[in-house]
């Protein structure tokens, strides 16, 4: 009797894994709209004068892109720790998944052909003329959605660590982002025809997207009944969590101790280098490929572009849930870091230097699903290293403040390539600022490691006990 009362969801290969699933399922429909307009920037770029319909600049567009992280970088990714930690992960993953519907509609509203013909949209159109009103609504709706996704990814990782606490929790972390990233592929592969099949059109996709966000928080609620059953049990083990047990409560005061981390922000810094060579670089690689490889004498299109960069996260997603596992059983997760970040620093280095004299679809291919390795390696072993060095009543806190100060370059980044595009007409300089992102990142990691073997944090030691 003693034993069935220990047992709880948790304990449930079933029930945690569908817990996975539920989440999981939200991230990749929010990845998918985080790109959603990656594969169509060339058409929303189309002039006027060439039959465009709405006529951004390269510039407009970085300008767009940087509205998913603006508003995290003023302070709403604070607000969203401090919720997570006082609220739980109920209240903050129903809020996030809500705010990135709300988000989305307004994108789709901003993309419609009723909005270009209102009195709102000319009103729009008389200030700050070099941007136009499509894409300063835009601009606000992706920062809403921004906001929402942003709090979301931070609530699902505190939800796997609860859920899998003991378990197979780098697995788990590990199955969730390759899921996640499979959005990526599907951005890729979906979005494009989806627009051709509407006569270019860029509305549709994003009320497609918009569409598959409102599943993603009904899923999310699913879990919600889950986890309120789960808190239920925990009472009648008696374990406490900052959820159910007001001396574990959460307080502002508790956020010193993260701020005079030295390992917190060592891996702050390497999150927001690793992260800005490859979020970013995701947004314009469509257009990278289709001005850079040559196919028959001819450059790719636009359509072909995406089916190739879809090939990104597919060796990604195949590694990540081994590398996971690896972690959970083995351990090495600083060394994994330093590995990740070499490879993205050579991966860059090659689209500034090497693909543009030999334009080879396969050798594009190729560098592609490299890069892809390092989106494996690197976040398979960053975030489950997080629970190791921050304690468990701020790790909510802990992951909105890596990701705050992540936001802070995710902001900029995209803007400063949209600029240097623009500028130079040509992706080299632009490649070369990605490559010093990952050289940065390597310099970090290296940092991880000397600091962990000085306090012995555990990074290379494995998760499962």
């Amino acid at each position: 009797m003693v034993q069935k009362l220990q047992q709880t969801l948790r304990d449930s290969v079933v029930a945690r894994w569908a817990v996975l699933i539920l989440v999981a399922s939200m991230m990749f429909f929010a990845y998918m709209m985080a790109d959603i307009l990656s594969p169509l920037e060339q058409l929303i770029e189309l002039p006027f004068s060439e039959g465009g319909l709405f006529g951004w600049t390269s510039t407009n567009y970085g300008t767009f892109l940087m509205g998913e992280y603006i508003v995290n970088v003023l302070g709403f990714l604070l607000i969203a720790g401090y919720i997570l930690d006082k609220k739980g992960v109920r209240f903050a993953g129903t809020m996030s998944a809500s705010m990135m519907v709300i988000g989305a509609a307004v994108m789709m509203y901003a993309l419609s052909d009723s909005f270009r013909s209102t009195a709102f949209h000319d009103w729009l159109g008389t200030w700050m003329t070099g941007m136009p009103a499509t894409c300063k609504l835009s601009f606000a709706g992706f920062a809403i959605f921004g906001c929402g996704c942003e709090m979301a990814g931070t609530t699902v990782s505190r939800v796997l660590a609860k859920w899998f606490k003991g378990k197979e929790m780098a697995l788990a972390m590990g199955i969730e982002m390759a899921i996640a990233r499979l959005g990526v592929t599907a951005t890729m592969l979906v979005i494009p025809r989806i627009s051709n099949y509407y006569d270019h059109s860029i509305f549709a996709p994003v009320a497609f997207g918009t569409l598959l966000l409102l599943i993603g928080l009904i899923n999310y609620l699913v879990f919600c009944v889950m986890d309120t059953k789960f808190d239920k049990q925990l009472v009648a083990v008696g374990e406490k969590t900052a959820e159910i047990d007001p001396t574990e409560e959460f307080h502002v005061s508790d956020l010193f101790a993260i701020f005079t981390n030295k390992m917190f922000w060592i891996v702050s810094m390497l999150c927001v280098l690793f992260y800005s060579g490859i979020f970013p670089f995701q947004k314009y690689a469509v257009r990278f490929l289709s001005e850079t490889i040559m196919v028959n004498g001819e450059y790719l299109t636009r359509d072909a572009a995406a089916d190739m960069f879809a090939f990104f996260p597919f060796l990604a997603m195949a590694l990540t849930p081994f590398l996971g596992a690896f972690i959970d059983f083995k351990g090495k997760g600083a060394t994994m870091l330093i590995g990740g970040s070499l490879i993205m620093l050579f991966c860059h280095l090659c689209f500034a230097f090497v693909l543009p004299l030999y334009p080879y679809k396969w050798l594009a291919t190729t560098l592609i699903v490299i890069l892809g390795v390092s989106f494996s390696l690197v976040p398979a072993a960053l975030w489950p290293s997080v629970p190791k060095i921050i304690d468990e009543k701020v790790l909510g806190s802990a992951y909105c403040l890596i990701f705050w100060v992540q936001n802070i370059g995710l902001a900029l980044v995209p803007l400063l390539i949209g600029w240097v595009i623009d500028k130079t007409q040509g992706f080299k300089v632009a490649m070369l600022i990605f490559a010093a992102f990952g050289l940065l990142a390597l310099v970090c990691t290296f940092l991880l490691k000397v600091e962990d073997k000085r306090k012995g944090y555990g990074l290379e030691l494995p998760n499962k006990k």
